[in-house]
């Protein structure tokens, strides 16, 4: 019976390590199988796995561009926004992000002053900042956001701002005051904070 005890201990622990994991994880992916619905793996840097279900509405990006899950390469990068399952304890990746590094002597972006994209400029900005609070007010090319942290922050839209409602891509309209969202970013020449990435819905609601 005690051995039968410390057998099920480790299958406890992962358990609660899946329903307790962070949103947003950051790793390499190890494994995945299934289509269109499954499940993958991912190694984070401090070498914990952490499991994630996928279906056909889990949004995945790679080079600026919408694949799917078994289109991703073991060993890539990815950012994964997940979301506790309703009876599991693996959790449902709501976004899948493939950080794919800059090519070489690429020049600095200029946020919404930089022209549109061309065919050889189709790389999807690295986020370095992250946010997550409520829309105090929203303009053409910018919103301010209401943190818990650090109070109020100016965040400008890019011309390729991507907008997340529940993993679905929808226009910027779609943005309005008293939304509670969280934001990729980063920084331009200015020092100025962009978005990458505006997400909300179901998954940052509080529980």
């Amino acid at each position: 019976m005690r051995r039968g005890l410390l057998l099920l201990l480790p299958v406890v622990l992962l358990s609660a390590q899946q329903r307790n994991a962070s949103p947003l994880i950051r790793g390499v992916l190890i494994a995945r199988e299934g289509r269109p619905a499954g499940e993958f793996s991912v190694r984070a840097a401090d070498n914990q796995v952490f499991q994630y279900h996928f279906d056909a509405k889990t949004y995945v990006e790679r080079d600026d561009r919408l694949v799917d899950i078994p289109r991703l390469d073991i060993g890539e990068k990815i950012e994964v926004l997940s979301d506790e399952g309703p009876a599991s304890a693996v959790r449902y990746a709501r976004t899948v992000h493939v950080m794919v590094p800059a090519p070489p002597n690429r020049p600095s972006s200029q946020g919404r002053y930089r022209a549109d994209r061309t065919a050889v400029d189709h790389f999807a900005p690295i986020s370095t900042l992250s946010f997550a609070g409520v829309v105090s007010r929203v303009g053409a090319d910018w919103l301010l956001l209401h943190t818990r942290e650090a109070g109020n922050q100016m965040i400008l839209l890019r011309r390729d701002t991507r907008f997340l409602d529940n993993g679905e891509q929808v226009e910027p309209a779609a943005l309005q005051t008293n939304m509670r969202v969280y934001i990729r970013g980063g920084r331009n020449l200015y020092d100025e904070v962009e978005a990458y990435q505006v997400i909300w819905g179901q998954i940052l609601e509080p529980r």
